[in-house]
């Protein structure tokens, strides 16, 4: 059965930084493309940014680009997702997903 944890999310301050991490469990990690959607509150869900199996391809939207990061450690069975420069627009809960298949999210807010 695919598991997948969301944690790191949190109240921040707008230009502020959260890194969120994903563990993997339940699939052999390293085999897949992973990515992380987010979903505004009153909203649908999001593509924010996927990153290939081997970690050396990563696609943003436009809207994070420059700002956000998504890196992985296949040791680890974990993807990231470093956020700089928050914006109260970024403001969502944030899903790690493995195709069809996401976490339980984790709550991210950028308010002063």
């Amino acid at each position: 059965e695919v598991q997948l944890v969301e944690s790191g999310g949190g109240l921040v301050q707008p230009g502020g930084s959260l890194r969120l991490s994903c563990a993997g469990s339940g699939f052999t990690f390293n085999n897949y493309a992973m990515s992380w959607l987010r979903q505004a509150p009153g909203k649908g869900l999001e593509w924010v940014s996927t990153i290939t199996a081997d970690g050396d391809y990563t696609s943003y939207t436009n809207t994070v680009k420059g700002r956000f990061t998504i890196s992985r450690d296949n040791a680890k069975n974990t993807l990231y997702l470093q956020m700089n420069s928050l914006k109260p627009e970024d403001t969502a809960v944030y899903y790690c997903s493995k195709g069809a298949s996401r976490g339980q999210g984790t709550q991210v807010t950028v308010s002063s």
